[in-house]
């Protein structure tokens, strides 16, 4: 099951704005709280996870076609439509 977990999380990653950027923010945090809430995560994906640097996800974020994100409603965003 951990593996499905890996996936839904990079995925949620990439197409999440809000979600993306309180992890970047504090990745610990966040899959501390992801793990207390049911996510299987292993202690090596953690690891890895945590080692794999914010850029990426930002990066993949933008060359994502903008209809797979998920719309946000934070103050300020750019229209992306």
């Amino acid at each position: 099951m951990s593996q499905r977990d890996v996936e839904h999380l990079i995925g949620r990653l990439v197409t999440d704005e809000e979600f993306r950027d309180r992890f970047v923010a504090n990745p610990r945090g966040v899959l501390t709280d992801l793990v207390e809430h049911g996510l299987g995560l292993s202690v090596a994906e953690i690891d890895a996870l945590l080692t794999t640097g914010g850029e990426i996800w930002q990066r993949a974020a933008r060359e994502i076609d903008p209809r797979l994100q998920k719309a946000s409603l934070k103050c300020g965003r750019r229209d992306i439509s």
